[in-house]
């Protein structure tokens, strides 16, 4: 597995500094400034991140429903589908940051997709989603895609909590341009200011001194984002005023005020350069720019101060495209300034989508027409299609994928409406942008992380090939960590799956559970033949890290009776109508042979003569497994394949559905008319770890070991693995029979496809019908590219019915 998991990760790690080489072409003669440069790739490719996103079908349900989603696995830096993780993890988190429901999915190619039933014990509330991969754990849970959705429980009383009051009604925040205010040097600031319900307000706002004179006005642009000039003079305290819509007043603190320091400003001169200006006070020397665009290095440059300034001239051809960060660095190399700039994609995923009708009939075909573009060439693409009724309930904004892998998921905080930076190019526009890198920083490292020398120690590992399960084995007498013990974890089943792990020197073990699908009861156990002492514990996969993120204040609406209750009626015939087809996971395996493949030797006791005991048996069939007494107990011995007519010298791995049996007595003992098949591997037998001396292999008929006493000291548990895939059920009204049905149809979630290819002319159809829920209807188009690309796409349709 370690040896896979270093293949999967080279892999990676050889195809992202390939790239990044290329990327780096335009930075030759670099002069001094390679070691900054050579630093940073380094750091990159030490540390492999990964980004996921979700596109959720829909942002409200009511409980009952089920969440259809889709995830994308890419590359951190360069967004493009990402290989090293098989398997993603989904959670719904409450607002205190409980998880109320969980999941795993498979991913190939760096995208899956699945769904998650809504229980009726849920409270109404916003909740958040997020997801991640067991990578992903190494790093800030801040890295985790989140994203609000609502849940309303329509038979469950609300349950009102009074918020607490709050000694501010609004948080202000100011941010020096590059970090630093320096008294006597003129700087921007840029601001922000929400409300409790975590929304930029609208306000006037302005700065006074200690003698309460004005020395600065400013207002927000959007979203309570804005920026102003400022220079701090001496022998001044300030302080700044807030005045909101009422006309209230509030008073803030302004940023601390430094006697010495630089200062950086970045301004757009031309189509061409940036320029990027720093001054220092009582500072000479020389001074450090570097630009990078998600780690990649684009520009390096070091000047001499004169007269406390120097300026950098950055060619914006050589940025990539989405955010860069300037980082200043004084002459020891430590960062004294940074700043983000946003540079708008020269190429983008353009997609269209059209209905042949703008309005349609109960039960009438809807056709969805789809093209995608590079700008204006096709290209393909994986996209995910969501159509679902517009009601009057107020629902979260849905979330993107363009807007989040090119801007959210790298920058701190939340990003209000970040839909809007993309779908509005208005000198207004770019304005509220660059507001919104002065006041929102890089989160994806800090340059401590990056001039280390020591290599990074990760507590998880990817997982390449399948989910894998961790767990540690203890001394039952001391509680102390066993290292060195075999273990064995297995799914009772028809088809034999075992899984074997020996501890390492802090007790620890992991099993690659491939092909281990839904919810399963599992054994997990040492060979309690020669370690009796010893227990096993298992972990939960999913992360107990907490971040940021938070979810709004929920409370009830008076007006949301009439269409909570048309909902819930229409939720809860659909759930009484659905075809019991259309609730069952499936797993696509057509291999039916048990983990050591093809057997040796294989009985089906149905075609034999029946014997009331497993001893003759085993006398009587099975001529490559010798069986004996010794002090009073049973034996079994295989005859190695090798060496004709010779036993090995160890007891074979001897299994019931899977699970390994440590006493031969148990079974032989067991009643031979509940075994269906009896398999035997004459010879050594190699899985992980551990070399088995052959192995005897039972099966019931039900594969539940039919009533089969397990040893005590093994541990059962319920286990969940990777989803099943389960198709999106909805009715289709081909002939007139199906129309006049009298089988209510209230889907409100008309269409969910998690994958659809658009072909080479970038071309993709689909149709679906309309249910007999009449309203406005919208249309959630989200997609990729193989190369990283990323768009999306919305529209609306009516459904009325037909007037008489």
């Amino acid at each position: 597995m370690k040896k896979n998991f270093l293949s999967i990760y080279s892999t990676a790690l050889l195809k992202k500094t390939a790239i990044v080489a290329l990327l780096l072409s335009p930075m030759v003669g670099f002069g001094q400034q390679s070691t900054l440069s050579q630093q940073l790739v380094q750091h990159s490719q030490r540390a492999v991140q990964e980004k996921v996103f979700v596109h959720l079908d829909r942002p409200l349900y009511l409980v009952g429903e089920t969440i259809w989603f889709k995830t994308f696995c890419v590359d951190a830096s360069l967004h493009q589908p990402l290989t090293m993780s098989k398997v993603a993890y989904l959670e719904v988190l409450d607002k205190d940051h409980t998880s109320v429901l969980q999941t795993k999915i498979s991913l190939e190619d760096g995208k899956g997709f699945g769904s998650v039933f809504i229980p009726p014990f849920l409270q109404s509330g916003h909740y958040s989603v997020r997801s991640y991969t067991n990578w992903m754990k190494n790093f800030s849970p801040d890295f985790y895609f989140e994203t609000t959705i609502t849940i309303v429980n329509p038979f469950s009383k609300p349950t009102f909590t009074p918020a607490p009051k709050s000694t501010l009604a609004y948080d202000l925040q100011l941010f020096p341009e590059g970090g630093n205010l320096v008294k006597g040097i003129r700087n921007k600031i840029g601001f922000r200011a929400i409300g409790e319900n975590g929304k930029g307000i609208k306000f006037k706002g302005t700065i006074v001194n200690q003698q309460n004179d004005t020395v600065a006005h400013f207002e927000p642009l959007k979203f309570g984002i804005g920026a102003f000039d400022f220079t701090p003079t001496d022998g001044n305290q300030y302080r700044v005023l807030l005045t909101d819509a009422q006309k209230r007043w509030f008073t803030y603190p302004m940023p601390a005020i430094q006697e010495q320091g630089y200062v950086m400003q970045v301004k757009d001169s031309t189509a061409l350069f940036l320029q990027v200006t720093v001054s220092a006070r009582n500072l000479q020397g020389e001074v450090s720019l570097l630009a990078h665009s998600k780690d990649i290095p684009k520009f390096a440059e070091k000047n001499v101060l004169k007269d406390g300034k120097t300026v950098f001239l950055v060619n914006k051809n050589n940025l990539g495209d989405g955010i860069t960060s300037i980082t200043l660095f004084d002459n020891n190399q430590k960062p004294v300034c940074e700043r983000l700039y946003f540079k708008r994609p020269a190429q983008s995923l353009v997609l269209s989508a059209q209905t042949d009708k703008k309005q349609y009939a109960p039960r009438e075909k809807i056709s969805l027409d789809l093209t995608s573009a590079q700008n204006t060439t096709p290209v393909i693409a994986d996209l995910s299609v969501s159509v679902f009724l517009i009601d009057s309930l107020p629902a979260p904004e849905q979330t993107f994928i363009e807007s989040y892998l090119g801007l959210s998921s790298d920058l701190k905080g939340t990003v209000e409406s970040p839909g809007y930076y993309f779908q509005n190019t208005s000198i207004e526009a770019d304005q509220a942008l660059d507001n919104l890198m002065l006041t929102h920083g890089w989160r994806r490292f800090n340059w401590d992380e990056v001039t280390q020398t020591k290599a990074p120690n990760f507590a998880y590992i990817p997982e390449p090939v399948g989910h894998i399960l961790w767990g540690k084995v203890v001394d039952a007498k001391t509680g102390l960590p066993a290292p060195g013990i075999d273990t064995y974890l297995a799914a009772p089943n028809k088809r034999a799956q075992l899984f074997v792990a020996n501890s390492d020197s802090l007790g620890r073990v992991f099993y690659e559970l491939k092909h281990f699908y839904g919810s399963r009861e599992i054994v997990v156990q040492t060979n309690t033949a020669k370690d009796s002492t010893y227990r096993i514990e298992i972990n939960s996969p999913y992360s107990e890290k907490i971040s940021a993120y938070s979810v709004p204040a929920f409370s009830f609406d008076d007006s949301w009776k009439n269409p909570l209750l048309a909902r819930s009626i229409n939720m809860q015939a659909r759930n009484a109508f659905l075809p019991k087809s259309a609730q069952q996971f499936t797993t696509n395996e057509t291999d039916t042979l048990a983990f050591f493949g093809k057997p040796d030797e294989k009985y089906l006791l149905d075609a034999y003569t029946r014997f009331p005991t497993i001893e003759e048996v085993m006398r009587e069939y099975v001529p490559g497994v010798f069986v004996r007494k010794r002090q009073g107990k049973f034996i079994f011995r295989v005859f190695d394949q090798l060496q004709a007519n010779v036993p090995f010298e160890d007891e074979p791995l001897i299994m019931l559905d899977g699970v390994p049996i440590f006493d031969t007595d148990k079974i032989v003992a067991f009643d031979p008319l509940k075994i269906r098949k009896l398999e035997v591997i004459d010879g050594l037998y190699y899985l992980g770890p551990i070399a088995f001396p052959g192995i005897v292999s039972y099966t019931t008929y039900k594969g539940d070991l039919g009533g089969f006493q397990l040893d005590p000291r093994a541990l059962v548990l319920s286990y969940e693995g990777v989803q099943g895939k389960k198709e999106f059920y909805a009715p289709r009204y081909d002939i007139a029979e199906q129309q006049k049905s009298r089988v209510p149809d209230f889907r409100n979630l008309l269409h969910w496809s998690p994958q659809l290819i658009t072909d080479p002319q970038g071309k993709q159809s689909l149709n679906f019908y309309s249910s007999d829920q009449t309203g406005t209807y919208k249309v959630v188009v989200q997609g990729m590219t193989k190369n990283g690309m990323t768009g999306s796409k919305t529209l609306t349709f009516e459904v009325k019915k037909a007037s008489l």
